[in-house]
């Protein structure tokens, strides 16, 4: 399998930058929010703790057949991030699939962000060799539901750890 690394995508308002090191203060900020943990759990990371967090992402899987992508929003008429998206691309009996996750700071939401992200993201995927792009959605997630079906996930009858798995198919 090909090792995927992180490129800008550029969507009509966004640049998705390849995550680094030096985000994490200015991304401590932007997920500050509690209400931004709600279905995912947890609390909100200090920035030493994403700092940490994201030396260990950026230094990539351990696992030479799993790819972990990770970007940050940002859109083009703001000068600050809103958010993250990631994709880890890992092998699967018919062939490398991609589950997406993506987190917008509460002061950009209902924005269309997410949305364009997750779309951008997608549309990159699908010109990769990848097969399928899942994400998982906690059933009362609405917010989220809406971004993926955007995207042109659908959800399915899988459940994994009390989310509903959203699919779509890269290759027609």
């Amino acid at each position: 399998m090909t090792t995927l690394t992180a490129q800008v995508i550029r969507t009509a308002r966004l640049d998705l930058l390849p995550l680094l090191v030096e985000h994490a203060e200015e991304m401590a900020e932007v997920l500050s929010d509690p209400a931004l943990h709600t279905f995912i759990g947890g609390t909100p990371d200090t920035p030493e703790a994403l700092r940490s967090r994201y030396q260990r992402v950026t230094a990539g899987s351990p696992d030479p057949a799993v790819s972990w992508l990770n970007w940050v929003i940002r859109p083009r008429d703001e000068a600050c991030l809103t958010g993250t998206i990631q994709a880890t691309i890992a092998p699967s009996g018919r062939g490398p699939v991609a589950e997406i996750a993506w987190v917008v700071g509460t002061p950009w939401q209902g924005r269309g962000i997410a949305t364009e992200a997750a779309r951008g993201l997608v549309g990159w995927l699908s010109r990769q060799p990848v097969l399928a792009v899942i994400a998982h959605i906690h059933p009362e997630h609405q917010a989220s539901a809406a971004v993926a079906n955007a995207a042109g996930l659908s959800p399915t009858d899988e459940w994994h750890e009390g989310e509903i798995r959203w699919c779509r198919s890269t290759r027609q």
